[in-house]
């Protein structure tokens, strides 16, 4: 398992009330972390790797869907069939629940046996999957951050159950930044895993040098931000005016 280091100390900067956490997806057994004694939901696992020392889990250790996601496990009929939706009443038929099976992501089967976890101040590991539990503000420089150098837009994606996927191995195939609300997925609502507001942001491994990057060279509370839209207007007309002098004289010279 690489150990090679990464400097996220600029995310401290952000007082995040719940840490950061790194996740691995790994084909042979970790060292120097311990398994967790404990089966949970892989939800529940971003938690306890936030209050806990770093650990890793194995498909025994791993409950609800995670094992399938990961390729740890064949897929399961009741799950995919749509039947459990309609029972708990989250979808109206079984065909509506069936349809996201058609659109969440999976990895190759047989090609994890073990998932590593630690928040990034504890980490000893490079990350695959970097997951900040963030707020409406917090979001917003990080999406800022993300465009600056790039200019890409930003989507978010997910559904009302399975919101793992979307968060875990979408962002991993993908390469893209993926954000959900907690209070959006039934399972993390049901199981009252994170606070209220909570806006989990999942940024792969070849983004994450992007976002740390941009961090240093954004100005974090812009100016046009706090002192009202009377100076943002003029702020705004200033700028335009000179921009279109300067291009008026140049064209001049030709």
């Amino acid at each position: 398992m690489s150990t090679k280091k990464l400097d996220l100390s600029i995310l401290e900067k952000f007082n995040f009330k719940l840490k950061p956490i790194g996740i691995k997806f790994l084909l042979f057994k970790p060292e120097g972390l311990r398994k967790i004694e404990k089966k949970l939901a892989i939800c529940e696992m971003w938690r306890e790797a936030q209050k806990t020392e770093p650990f890793y889990a194995t498909v025994n250790e791993l409950s609800c869907v995670a094992p399938i996601l990961l390729g740890m496990a064949e897929g399961d009929p009741v799950y995919e069939s749509g039947s459990i939706g309609p029972a708990l009443g989250i979808f109206e038929e079984a065909r509506a629940n069936r349809r996201i099976y058609y659109q969440i992501t999976y990895l190759e089967k047989g090609s994890v046996n073990y998932v590593a976890f630690a928040s990034v101040d504890k980490m000893s590991f490079t990350p695959d999957i970097l997951l900040l539990s963030a707020n409406a503000s917090q979001l917003e420089i990080i999406l800022r951050a993300m465009c600056y150098a790039t200019g890409k837009m930003w989507t978010a994606k997910g559904t009302p159950v399975i919101e793992c996927s979307w968060l875990l191995t979408y962002p991993y195939i993908s390469g893209e930044l993926n954000f959900a609300l907690a209070d959006a997925s039934h399972g993390m609502i049901s199981k009252q895993i994170f606070p209220a507001g909570t806006i989990l942001v999942s940024i792969p491994f070849d983004k994450i040098s992007t976002l740390v990057d941009a961090l240093q060279k954004i100005e974090w509370k812009p100016a046009l931000y706090t002192r009202g839209k009377e100076y943002h207007d003029k702020k705004f007309e200033e700028v335009t005016a000179s921009l279109q002098k300067k291009l008026k004289k140049e064209r001049k010279g030709k």
